[in-house]
């Protein structure tokens, strides 16, 4: 019998992942300040008072003098931060991807640092491409992998990002840096990529205004009010209610609620330039079910964000009410970024997953493996099954929290387990009924990074990570 030939691509894959994705090093300290491993450096970095002030920008970062940061590696190990919640690690990915291609060779993984605009990384991913694809091609293994395909073409380039690593792989694809990088690219897979922005990332620069917020998130604040990364995903579709009707958020709201203007305003001027840019072969993976922050209203600087937004008719007319109020639509997506934002392109599959599980659930690791094997079927949508996971990103250990889940009416076979990211600290709350949703209580006796996992009697497994603090060191007070 004639031996089975594995069913790998000739092409060459590039993995870009999203905000806060990359491990970063800083070359004067001679550390690195993003991405060790092990709980103990999450809970340092996030709970002691200027934990990750070596991420801070500083002025001559801001005017491009950007050498002091160099990224090295995509995350490795899971990670969590105030608002965007839990980041799986990209390990699983890497694994998907190098399992479709003919040689690790063919894999490049490109990491960046994420504070700077997404403009410059688009620039540098460009190049990067580039040269990956042309060492490829060159790479004795290609002509092999050739010879075993139908149309035997040379490698073209197929991008896979995540969240914020779609919005870099659309700028180096906008011709600007490398005219012929999208004629030789077959596809591009985003993951959760927020097209139009985020209102969580409004909300970042807004934490703390108007009520007191645990020290992680004004650590996240402080760092991300001069971050240029982080105003690349404000939100840029009409999301600021405004009495009965709706706007654009303004480089003047931004720097009313603690942000930049004049990032606000570079980043909006980028993004409208990248308006015509059609990624090719483009394949969009977007969060469902999952309640997501959808538009916000502003009142003496604080951000009241929404799990709701307006919708128009193809005129652009606000759909309203008889009355002529707005209507408002909950249409939910992963998290941190509603499914329209995400939801771009000719061909998308809704997944209910969390935002920070997209680059790692096995259901989107298999259209990722289907994509780069050049199937065109990537299987009927999947956003109706599965449910809706909602829990606090900082909880205190030795104090109850809770899980709820949303999109479900039945208890009947629905599974709910916390434990440590070890795996040697496992519970199973107990599920009930609560305010019409089905919750539970959970308390953890340590500090640590949790990871809750609810199964459904369908059999989709969504996933949250939560970081609990040591409550003698997460202060609640305002600067």
């Amino acid at each position: 019998m004639a031996e089975t030939t594995a069913d790998v691509t000739q092409d060459a894959v590039v993995i870009v992942p999203g905000i806060m994705g990359s491990e970063l090093y800083d070359t004067v300290a001679e550390k690195t300040v993003w991405g060790l491993s092990g709980v103990a450096w999450l809970l340092k970095a996030w709970t002691r008072p200027h934990g990750l002030e070596p991420l801070r920008l500083t002025p001559r970062e801001l005017e491009g003098e950007t050498g002091r940061i160099k990224p090295t590696q995509l995350m490795r190990h899971s990670s969590w931060t105030p608002y965007l919640q839990g980041f799986e690690p990209y390990t699983d990915l890497i694994a998907t991807a190098r399992g479709c291609v003919a040689d690790p060779a063919a894999v490049l993984e490109f990491p960046y640092d994420w504070r700077l605009p997404v403009s410059v990384n688009g620039r540098l991913l460009a190049e990067a491409a580039r040269r990956h694809l042309s060492a490829w091609r060159a790479h004795p293994a290609h002509d092999e992998a050739r010879r075993s395909r139908v149309d035997e073409r040379p490698a073209r380039l197929v991008f896979v990002a995540h969240s914020m690593g779609g919005l870099v792989a659309q700028a180096a694809l906008d011709g600007t840096h490398d005219s012929d990088l999208a004629e030789d690219t077959r596809a591009v897979l985003t993951l959760g990529t927020p097209f139009y922005g985020a209102v969580k990332a409004a909300a970042i620069l807004n934490s703390g205004r108007g009520a007191p917020v645990p020290l992680p998130h004004r650590q996240l604040r402080s760092i991300s009010a001069t971050m240029p990364g982080l105003h690349d995903l404000l939100p840029r579709y009409t999301c600021v209610l405004d009495g009965d009707d709706m706007r654009h958020l303004a480089p003047g709201d931004v720097s009313g609620i603690g942000g930049n203007a004049e990032l606000a305003q570079a980043a909006a001027d980028f993004h409208r330039k990248q308006a015509h840019v059609t990624l090719p072969g483009h394949r969009a993976v977007a969060g469902a079910n999952q309640a997501t922050l959808q538009s916000l209203t502003i009142r003496d600087g604080v951000v009241a964000p929404h799990h709701h937004g307006a919708r128009q008719h193809s005129d652009g007319a606000f759909i309203r009410d008889p009355r002529g109020r707005l209507k408002l639509y909950d249409v939910k997506g992963d998290g941190t970024v509603y499914k329209e934002s995400a939801a771009v392109g000719p061909a998308v599959t809704p997944l209910p997953l969390q935002h920070g599980a997209l680059a790692s659930d096995p259901v989107a690791l298999k259209a990722v493996a289907e994509m780069l094997r050049d199937d065109e079927h990537l299987g009927p949508p999947q956003g109706a099954p599965g449910c809706g996971l909602n829990v606090p990103d900082l909880v205190e250990a030795g104090a109850p929290w809770t899980i709820t889940l949303g999109g479900v009416d039945s208890l009947a076979g629905v599974q709910c387990e916390v434990a440590d990211v070890a795996g040697s600290d496992v519970q199973s709350p107990k599920l009930g009924w609560g305010d019409g949703e089905i919750m539970a209580r959970a308390t953890v006796n340590a500090p640590g990074l949790y990871r809750v996992t609810v199964r459904t009697i369908d059999a989709h497994t969504i996933t949250q990570l939560v970081l609990a603090s040591d409550p003698r060191e997460s202060g609640g007070d305002t600067d």
